[in-house]
């Protein structure tokens, strides 16, 4: 039965993700066709980015813009082609990206605003800022600043730096670099790899200071953080110098001029004729984007099934604190604290604190970036398990407990051998709800630059701008994982059962 489900299910998906590529898309006119036609349209922006800035603030000659926040510019674009939004605010060299790859759209002439790039430093670590200045200036002055730019922005040379310093050939400490690989041509994915102008430009401060790069790719909106708590040393995604940013970070000498455009729909769409099996190559197959939900498949396995066990593990602990408590009446300050604990983790956002573990918790420890997922995973499913079991002990009929006492056992003795069992059994299905409720929490992994299965999709989604085939596919395998694990409980269920008879 579970199998023919699974199979109609995926045949259903299948044929909605055809029919979807197959067929013609909507032609939506444009509406604006200068800056000030901004005023009461839908705008798409990055969350993070200036433009968001620039957008929400502007009065111009017309009415306030109606902003749409997203966390990658992609999705922006996306909405942008379905006509969800009127329009996109972007830096310029993205938006040329954006449109070599999107022909039914185009730039206005017309400028929204100028700005400077720069990377970023940590208040306090102005030795290390002088010494990145100091590459820059000598890569100006030795010409390979402007062979980097003909290359990646210009596009009128084919000039690559070749980085001489390696994790192989060094034994110098790695110069962390967080940046959002989503920001072509600066920063983008190809062949794999996170490849652009401001990697190159890493690459050679990298050997300047003598010390191997490691790429951290984060949110945009993280960067800043990272660097500020020490996860990072240096960051570079297109950071515009502004006064408030200037508060909590120090910037890098501006590297590079650039521009607010404004993105629209052609007046002449173009309709996507692609077949099925051309997106499905474009999407999975080309450079063997697949790798991507691959990997972050692995990623989330590992991450869910080590953090359910550490969250069974305190569950129990504080399950057996609580329930001692409220039937003896001991633990009173053991109990306090993991009231406290429950209160806390269930009443505040998963990534808020994953965020916290991260750049806080961890500020200061180099420690493995899957181990803090765990712990945070762990700690927030441990609380609901905590909850779970002890309503499935308070299930079990308190004579059974009353009678234990009256044959002279003790209480640890009861509770494992005559209440933890059948509280285990009422338990199962919440249980069942919470480990699956926990595999798709791993989705936010990425804001502390982890590759888990969501962020594979969005990681081809950059790479293509298509959002149906990349969404199907993660979608699809979250839903064989929690079919698959709901079937294993079934059957478990099922044996219990037959030892109650």
């Amino acid at each position: 039965m579970l199998k023919k489900f699974l199979s109609l299910s995926l045949a259903a998906l299948i044929s909605f993700a055809f029919l979807g590529c197959e067929s013609k898309s909507k032609v939506i006119p444009n509406t604006v066709f200068k800056v000030s036609d901004l005023g009461h349209k839908k705008v798409g922006v990055q969350i993070g980015n200036t433009a968001d800035t620039y957008a929400t603030e502007y009065g111009g000659d017309t009415a306030k813009i109606d902003v749409e926040r997203y966390t990658k510019l992609a999705d922006a674009i996306q909405a942008l082609l379905q006509g969800k939004v009127d329009a996109v605010l972007c830096d310029d060299q993205p938006a040329y990206a954006f449109v070599r790859q999107n022909p039914s759209l185009r730039i206005l002439e017309e400028v929204f605003v100028e700005e400077d790039y720069a990377g970023v430093v940590a208040k306090g670590n102005e030795a290390l800022l002088d010494s990145i200045n100091e590459a820059i200036a000598l890569m100006k002055k030795e010409g390979v600043y402007d062979s980097l730019f003909n290359t990646f922005i210009t596009r009128t040379s084919n000039y690559h730096y070749q980085k001489k310093v390696t994790k192989e050939n060094s034994k110098n400490k790695e110069l962390v670099v967080s940046t959002n690989a989503q920001f072509p041509p600066y920063e983008y994915y190809e062949n794999n790899k996170v490849v652009g102008f401001e990697i190159e430009f890493v690459d050679y401060i990298g050997d300047y200071l003598n010390r191997p790069i490691e790429i951290q790719d984060i949110e945009f909106d993280a960067v800043i953080n990272a660097v500020s708590s020490g996860k990072a040393d240096v960051g570079f995604s297109g950071f515009t110098i502004t006064e408030d940013r200037k508060k909590s970070i120090n910037f890098t000498v501006s590297h590079i001029k650039s521009k607010v455009v404004v993105v629209v729909r052609g007046e002449n769409a173009i309709e996507n004729n692609e077949t099925f099996a051309e997106h499905f190559h474009k999407n999975f197959i080309k450079d063997s984007r697949w790798k991507f939900i691959a990997n972050g498949l692995v990623n989330t396995l590992i991450i869910s099934f080590f953090a359910a066990l550490f969250g069974i593990l305190v569950g129990v602990i504080i399950a057996q604190i609580r329930t001692s408590n409220e039937f003896n009446g001991s633990h009173k300050i053991s109990n306090a604290i993991a009231k406290a604990y429950v209160t806390v983790i269930r009443g505040t956002p998963m990534m808020v604190q994953l965020l916290i573990i991260y750049y806080i918790v961890f500020a200061s420890v180099n420690i493995d970036k899957i181990l803090v997922a765990v712990v945070a995973f762990g700690l927030n499913s441990g609380a609901y398990v905590s909850e779970i079991i002890r309503s499935g002990i308070k299930g079990v009929d308190p004579g059974q407990i009353e009678a234990g006492r009256s044959l002279g056992l003790r209480f640890k003795t009861i509770l494992l051998h005559v209440v933890y069992p059948q509280a285990f059994k009422n338990s199962l299905p919440a249980l069942t709800n919470e480990f699956i409720s926990l595999i798709k929490e791993t989705s936010i992994c990425g804001y502390i630059g982890l590759t888990d299965l969501t962020r594979g999709g969005d990681i081809i989604r950059s790479m293509t701008y298509e959002a149906m085939l990349p969404l199907l596919a993660v979608a699809a395998i979250y839903f064989i994982i929690v079919a698959g694990l709901s079937a294993c409980v079934a059957k478990l269920e099922k044996r219990l059962k037959k030892n109650e008879r």
